[in-house]
């Protein structure tokens, strides 16, 4: 008799991750691969589950994250595995935990990973051994913040780094690429990196070059200059010769909604000659750091969260405004250091570009908010239930393939994001029919319907909508 499988899912609807057709079949695992997709496996199982027509399908890959510290402060992450999330990439929008020295608090919006000096690390390797000595649930990418780099190299953040600061922020991104860092992101919309040139940024990210790395950018301007911001995008890639990836594609304010049109067409035309992705999340509406002047085109603003008034979490900024007889910029001035939801997109433009065939899906979910925006539980199962079931904009198995297969493709992610076998056995069963995200903006952590079994790395981490207490998740270094 052969020995039994690890686990065998039976009787499934097999969603791949590559966009083709599902097809029936069974799922077997031993150890943390997989050793049979579609066939009926040889032998029993020492754990059998029956789909009973359910899907199975590669574990989801958030494609943006601001999950650094939360993997090492909160490493069930419920938030990511209730969704079927079984991978995140962290460190985006020029911001991580690592490689930096704090004595006090770091700026905005560094404090959106954490507002304590001691959770930074001085190397990126002491940051990735601290995620394999501690497990999370799940596994992680992760990236250097230039923003870090530049707070951590310059003493005046209000103009372009000198040639010796940005010898020593490449020094320092290169030792983090050799610790296994996989990329750099860029964050030129926020303070500590307006003042940065594209002369410095592309010189750091052509350090990424000989280590087949990636540069993802929230770019200076989502706005009123959202073409020129992808005009410098492109360029820094070019220059550079790195792959790029366009955080989190909006069109911000209202005298700008309807350009989606011009920047999809633009990122078409680019990709022709240079390697560009973009990642998008399902919302009209999204979530950083609360500064005066600084509203983001947006009708209206939630507080998310705020140190000296935590009380205000949740409430709407302008009647927040009207009860303490401030002007709306006063307001913000007395609740920061605080973070907001910005309602400042048009959802037509949200649906064109989540369903623009290259558009991979990030949750940019804050996890440390006290009143997060509902992507952070939300996103995955939005995208299955609302914009593919629902609103038909495309057949599940794109919805599964661009969370899966384009995902991993876009980050260099080996072994993952397919069913097939001798992959990794990162897996999510869903109920196509019910599935569906039910955090929202007034109660943003309600976990969502229909993620029956979420499985890292082999092992069982999501079952019977909580928490397993299994922690397999592993820092993906990438293998160069």
């Amino acid at each position: 008799m052969p020995e039994p499988h690890d686990l065998i899912i039976r009787n499934a609807r097999i969603i791949d991750g590559s966009g083709g057709p599902s097809r029936w079949g069974d799922v077997a695992v031993d150890d943390d691969r997989l050793v049979s997709v579609g066939e009926q496996p040889v032998g029993t199982g020492r754990i059998e589950i029956d789909a009973a027509g359910k899907a199975v399908a590669p574990g989801f890959i958030d494609a943006h994250t601001h999950d650094d510290r939360a993997l090492l402060s909160d490493p069930a992450m419920a938030c990511k595995v209730s969704q079927g999330v079984t991978t995140v990439i962290t460190g985006n929008c020029g911001i991580s935990l690592a490689p930096i020295r704090r004595a006090e608090r770091p700026p905005a919006p560094l404090d959106l990973l954490s507002r304590s000096a001691s959770s930074f690390f001085e190397r990126f390797a002491d940051y990735l051994d601290a995620l394999a000595s501690a497990p999370a649930a799940v596994n992680s990418v992760a990236q250097v913040g230039h923003s870090t780099l530049r707070v951590a190299h310059l003493a005046n953040l209000e103009r372009p780094a000198t040639a010796g600061e940005i010898r020593r922020m490449r020094a320092d991104l290169e030792r983090s690429l050799n610790a296994g860092a996989a990329g750099l992101s860029t964050g030129l919309f926020y303070p500590p990196a307006q003042a940065a040139s594209i002369d410095e940024v592309a010189e750091l990210a052509s350090g990424l070059v000989r280590f087949g790395g990636f540069h993802t950018t929230h770019m200076r301007d989502e706005g009123d200059r959202v073409h020129d911001s992808l005009a410098e995008s492109f360029k820094i890639g070019r220059r550079a010769g790195v792959p790029v990836v366009i955080s989190h594609h909006k069109c911000s304010g209202s005298a700008n909604f309807g350009r989606s049109t011009e920047t999809l067409a633009m990122l078409d035309t680019a990709r022709a000659s240079q390697t560009v992705g973009f990642d998008v999340y399902p919302y009209s509406a999204g979530s950083t750091s609360l500064a005066a002047g600084r509203r983001l085109g947006a009708d209206r603003t939630t507080i998310s969260w705020s140190e000296p008034h935590p009380e205000f979490a949740g409430r709407d900024l302008d009647s927040v405004a009207a009860e303490l007889s401030l002007s709306v910029d006063e307001t913000v001035a007395a609740l920061s250091p605080a973070g907001g939801i910005f309602y400042a997109m048009d959802e037509t433009d949200v649906q064109r570009i989540v369903s623009h065939p290259a558009a991979i899906i990030g949750s940019d979910g804050l996890p440390h908010d006290t009143h997060p925006h509902p992507r952070l539980w939300g996103t995955f199962p939005r995208v299955l239930g609302r914009y593919s079931r629902e609103l038909g904009l495309f057949r599940i198995e794109d919805a599964v393939a661009k969370m899966t297969s384009r995902s991993a493709t876009t980050f260099g992610i080996r072994d993952r994001g397919l069913l097939q076998t001798g992959n990794y056995a990162d897996l999510v069963i869903f109920d196509p029919e019910s599935v569906i995200d039910e955090a929202t903006y007034a109660d943003p952590q309600r976990q969502a319907t229909g993620i029956e079994l979420v499985v890292v790395n082999g092992t069982v981490v999501w079952q019977d909508r909580r928490s397993t207490g299994a922690r397999p998740g592993r820092p993906l270094r990438p293998t160069r």
